[in-house]
This record gives C-alpha cells, sequence and structure tokens, in this order.
C-alpha cells in the first residue's frame, strides 16, 4: 500500500509539497474549468443541437448544483478528504454521463472528469476513475459502455486502456515537474538564506577583527612608547640632569647637553614613526594594487633588491580591514626580507579571485628552517610571522609560509574577498 501511496504521489502532488504551482489543473484552471466546460456545452447544445432547451437547462442547472456543494463551497478541511473526493466525481460522472446521454455535446463536459480523478485517492482508484470516465466518453454516444463493449470489446478496450495511460503518464510528468520546481525553490531559498547569514557573519566577523586590530594597535603603540619614547625621555632627563651637576666644567655640560639634544631628536623621530604606523596611509587615496606597488617601489629604492610586482584577476575595491590587512602583511614580508634574506628579486602577486583574495612575496633569499625556534624573528616594530599569522586567521583567512635554507621564502596570505558594500 505505501508503494501505491507514493506512486499517487508522483501522479498527482498533494498541495501541501509545493506542487500546487505547476499543477495542469490547479488554482483557477482547477476551480473554473469545470463550470466553463458545463456553460459552453450547454449553449453549444442550446444553439446547435435543438434538443429540448428546458431538459438541457435542467440537467446542466442539477450538474452546476453538484459541482457549487460539493467542489466550490464546501469547506477546505473537507475538500480533499477521500471520501468526499470520491462522492464529489461519482455524482460528476453521472450527472456528465446523463447530460451526454442526452446530448452529445456535453462530452466537453465529461473531460472535466477526468480531473476529478485525478484527485481521487489511493492510486488504483485515481487509474480506475480515469478509465470509467474513459470508457463513458467514448462509448455513450455509440449506445453506451454496455453496448459498445458488447459489440466490439477489443476496441473499445484498446482505446480506453492507452487513453487511461496516456491521462496518467501526463499526470506523471506534469507532477515531477512540480516536484523539481519545488525542490529548486527549496534549494534556492537555502542558498539565499545561507547567503544573508553568510554576509552577517562576514560583517560580525569584520567589526570583531576592527575591535581587536584597534586594540593591537593600542598595545603595540603602548608597548613601542614605552620601549621607545620612555626610555628616550629616560635618557634625555638623565643627561640634563648630569649637565646641571657639571655647570662647573664647560666641556663637560656641553657634551651632556648635546646628548640630550640627539636624544630628543631621536625621541621625536621615533613618535612620528609610530604615528604613521597607527593607519595604512598607501591606502588613503589609491586602490589596493596602486598601494601595493608604490609600496613594493619605495622599498626597491631603499633597499636596492628589485621588486617584480604583478596583478591577476579583475581588481575590485574590497573592506578596507581585507586592504588594511593585505597591505600589512607586505609590508612585514618585506621588512623581513630586508633584514633576513639577503635577497637580490623579489616577487610581489596580488591575486584577485571570485571569493578570495591572496597577497604572495617570493624571494630567492637565503631562506631559513620555518620550524626552527628562532625562525624569522619579528623585526623592530613589527609583529612577526605568528603576528601576521593571528592578524590574518582573525579574517578567517590563512597564512602560508614556505622555506628552506639556500632556497628562499614564500609568503602567501589568503583572505575572503568581502565587497567594499558588505562593511557594516
Amino acid at each position: 500500500m505505501t508503494s501505491w501511496i507514493r506512486w499517487q504521489d508522483s501522479l498527482w502532488p498533494s498541495p501541501d509539497d509545493g506542487g500546487s504551482l505547476w499543477r495542469p489543473w490547479s488554482g483557477r484552471v482547477e476551480k473554473y474549468l469545470p463550470y466553463a466546460l458545463l456553460a459552453l456545452s450547454t449553449v453549444l447544445s442550446l444553439v446547435i443541437s435543438g434538443h429540448d432547451p428546458v431538459t438541457t437547462l435542467g440537467l446542466a442547472g442539477i450538474a452546476a448544483v453538484w459541482l457549487l456543494l460539493t467542489f466550490t463551497l464546501i469547506p477546505k478541511r473537507w475538500a480533499e478528504h477521500p471520501v468526499v473526493v470520491a462522492v464529489s466525481f461519482a455524482g460528476l460522472v453521472t450527472i456528465a454521463a446523463v447530460l451526454e446521454g442526452h446530448d452529445t455535446i456535453f462530452l466537453i463536459f465529461m473531460i472535466t472528469g477526468f480531473f476529478d480523478a485525478m484527485r481521487l485517492r489511493p492510486a488504483p482508484l485515481a487509474l480506475a476513475g480515469i478509465f470509467v470516465v474513459s470508457a463513458l466518453i467514448n462509448t455513450i454516444p455509440n449506445g453506451g459502455p454496455v453496448r459498445a463493449f458488447a459489440d466490439q470489446p477489443a476496441l473499445w478496450t484498446v482505446v480506453t486502456l492507452v487513453q487511461t495511460a496516456a491521462i496518467g503518464g501526463g499526470g506523471l510528468v506534469s507532477a515531477a515537474m512540480a516536484r523539481q520546481h519545488a525542490e529548486r525553490k527549496r534549494v534556492l531559498d537555502e542558498l539565499a538564506a545561507a547567503q544573508e547569514e553568510n554576509a552577517v557573519l562576514h560583517r560580525q566577523l569584520l567589526s570583531q577583527a576592527h575591535e581587536t586590530g584597534v586594540l593591537d594597535e593600542r598595545q603595540r603603540l603602548s608597548q613601542e612608547i614605552h620601549d621607545t619614547l620612555a626610555q628616550g625621555f629616560t635618557g634625555i632627563i638623565t643627561q640634563l640632569e648630569a649637565a646641571a651637576e657639571a655647570k662647573g666644567d664647560p666641556a663637560e655640560w656641553q657634551r651632556h647637553v648635546g646628548s640630550a639634544m640627539a636624544l630628543a631628536r631621536e625621541n621625536l623621530t621615533a613618535a612620528r614613526r609610530s604615528v604613521r604606523a597607527l593607519g595604512p596611509q598607501p591606502l588613503a587615496a589609491a586602490t589596493l594594487p596602486d598601494a601595493l606597488g608604490e609600496v613594493s617601489r619605495q622599498w626597491s629604492g631603499r633597499t636596492g633588491v628589485e621588486v617584480r610586482f604583478t596583478t591577476t584577476g579583475t581588481g575590485r575595491a574590497l573592506h578596507p580591514e581585507i586592504e588594511a590587512t593585505l597591505l600589512r602583511i607586505t609590508q612585514e614580508a618585506l621588512a623581513n626580507v630586508e633584514k633576513h634574506a639577503a635577497a637580490t628579486i623579489v616577487g610581489l602577486t596580488l591575486s584577485y579571485m571570485a571569493d578570495q583574495v591572496t597577497v604572495d612575496v617570493r624571494d630567492d633569499g637565503k631562506g631559513f628552517e620555518p620550524n626552527a625556534p628562532d625562525a624569522r624573528p619579528a623585526g623592530d616594530g613589527g609583529f612577526g610571522i605568528p603576528g601576521m599569522r593571528a592578524r590574518v586567521a582573525r579574517l578567517a583567512g590563512t597564512l602560508h609560509v614556505e622555506s628552506e635554507p639556500g632556497g628562499g621564502t614564500a609568503v602567501s596570505a589568503d583572505l575572503p574577498a568581502i565587497a567594499l558594500e558588505a562593511r557594516a
């Protein structure tokens, strides 16, 4: 029985399975088609056939009342009940058969029986209903089913079976289309919901990364103030105190004052460097490719190491946190090359992909052992490979470092290519 029910659902999907949008006899067509076919048959009978109009109108009126009571006005909670559907179908086919017997033109109205048969449950009953309607619609004009099947049983059996199979197959194809449409709609809805959820998570991630980045910058600046400015001011004070004690020795006094002035200049330079480091200045008025190109040109001009910069893919504006992180990674990687690699050529590649953006920095330097405890220490004011890895991880990205002694080094940062519009 279960298999029959499943086959029945395939033949004619219920409104709950999403097939209602594609059922050929659903919605307005299913609602108004019986009345339209009854009206058409009645008008043609009155105009063309010349049968008793009173009888024609009376039978047509009975059919209309039956449709109203068992199809249109019946409460929705009963409309799809198998017993109600069976009673509605039986009454409809009986009245349609009487009308067709009265005037063959009402075979047009009898077509409604095919549609109503498709609503029957379970599947064998639906096929039986289609068979009955097919037998009546074909044999009534030929003396009725009893006489027709008695005179030519093979002919009418084959005609009825073929028609039943054709109509049942049409319902099967229509139901398959309905299920495919419903499944596509479900998948698209889930995809849209997942994309929206992903966008929300990206916005949250970027917001958290921004907050974390602010805290990191504050911590770095605090450490730099402690390591440079505070120590410098301590040295200045020490020198000035020594100068005060050496008032009687002009040469010694001048030496201490000169040392204090030199320390002050160094501290001023360090303070300016710290302020510049607070934000990615190259991105202030340039795109990421232009900013990386300028950074690489300046670095090459200062170090004398050739930089070959290329961009692949279709460049586009990305979220500021993404671009700033890629710029910082590039700057730190170049700083590491300058301090440790002794390279002659550096390759810098910015790659835009559908959902990812990557920066690769490769050098032909002396390389190192990545797993060694002292591998690539952080530079002055920088954050080293562990810091780069942590910064990239905060944006759901990854950092890959490949190197070997004498074989150069490659640093690759992969980040999600979140468009500028995604900015919270």
